[in-house]
């Protein structure tokens, strides 16, 4: 997204945030983990899987941006970025390394739900404030992990897919990388869906990283196997483009399909008339992690676990996310807007649980 608009959608609400946060002295902290010497300007790091898929891209950018106002009221002082490629091994080398420079704060999407979790209670251990989005880890040893209901995102499209469907047909289902708890709790949270309706039969799946190009390439393979095909059950935007061109370069007719808030997709929708249902995991989870990882080195209660309510998207809201494309990348993610009101009430509500 334009790092002008960034600014526009919640420069104004840091500061007044901010005067609240700011009166809370560090010695009372009440978050986990954080626990020491915490003084600002902090020092933060940002301990991506990988930097390559566009979602990643918009998503480091509302990070950068987040901790750019963030340095002109002096909370920031530097944000340390580092790419693991899709390494869970290399990620834990680099999570370690934050730690020994003894960050204050460290962000983090995982790229395993099991292989970090020693590493990240490492640096709770240290008294280090570790916030988790997107991808989460299963230890409890860290600040706070906030995401969406993943396992409600997979049974709101399986879900809308049956009714679609009317209970019966032959579907194919697109999923993430396997091992990435993002795709794993999606696909079970469908699972009990398609269970209690027998009707609907699961040709075949795939695995593959959320981007288009892949995603193509195995639905193509699949198509040339599968000749009768009434859905596509997809828990990715970039999967359902992927799939869209698949089953336009084959000569198939496009059946219903699930997705996600892919500018390009979204596109397609509207183009080709597609009947589609999608949701969103909004890129400004991470510029939520700065901020939450910031009100807890300043004594905030931050709760474990927050919860992010998932936007839909249908046919009565679509044009209000098309209206906005303009300010995104041409194969970027249009999420929806946000401030840091949105973010205490959220946090204020999380607490309450």
């Amino acid at each position: 997204m334009k790092r002008s608009l960034l600014a526009l959608c919640f420069a104004p609400a840091l500061f007044a945030g901010f005067a609240i946060v700011q009166t809370v002295a560090p010695a009372s902290a009440a978050a986990n983990c954080v626990k020491g010497e915490h003084k600002p300007p902090y020092k933060l790091g940002w301990a991506n899987i990988y930097s390559v898929p566009t979602w990643m891209k918009e998503t480091t950018g509302t990070i950068e941006a987040m901790a750019d106002e963030l340095k002109k009221q002096g909370l920031v002082d530097k944000l340390t970025i580092t790419d693991a490629q899709g390494n869970a091994t290399t990620q834990i080398q680099q999570i370690q390394s934050m730690i020994d420079a003894k960050l204050d704060a460290i962000i983090v999407d995982a790229g395993s739900a099991t292989a970090l979790d020693r590493v990240i209670a490492d640096a709770c251990a240290h008294g280090i404030a570790v916030a988790n989005f997107d991808s989460l880890v299963d230890t409890k040893d860290l600040t706070t992990k906030i995401d969406t209901d993943q396992t409600l995102w997979g049974k709101q499209a399986a879900d809308w897919r049956v009714a679609q469907l009317g209970g019966k047909g032959k579907i194919i289902a697109l999923n993430g990388p396997a091992g990435v708890s993002v795709s794993d709790d999606r696909r079970k949270g469908a699972e009990p869906v398609f269970k209690a309706n027998p009707g609907i039969v699961i040709l075949a799946e795939t695995n593959t990283p959320y981007n288009a190009a892949p995603a193509q390439e195995a639905v193509t393979n699949l198509l040339f196997s599968n000749p009768d095909i009434d859905g596509v059950w997809s828990q990715g935007g970039a999967l359902t483009a992927g799939a869209v061109t698949a089953f336009e370069k084959q000569g198939r007719k496009l059946v219903p399909m699930t997705g996600e808030n892919y500018r390009p997709f979204l596109e397609m929708w509207k183009a080709k008339k597609l009947t589609a249902w999608g949701t969103q995991q909004p890129n400004w989870l991470a510029a939520f992690a700065v901020y939450a990882s910031v009100k807890a080195l300043q004594g905030a209660d931050i709760p474990a676990y927050i919860d992010v309510p998932l936007p839909i998207i249908t046919n009565d809201n679509l044009d209000s996310y098309l209206a906005r494309a303009k300010d995104f990348a041409t194969d970027g993610y249009i999420y929806s807007t946000y401030d840091t009101k949105l973010f205490d009430d959220l946090i204020a509500r999380s607490l309450k649980k």
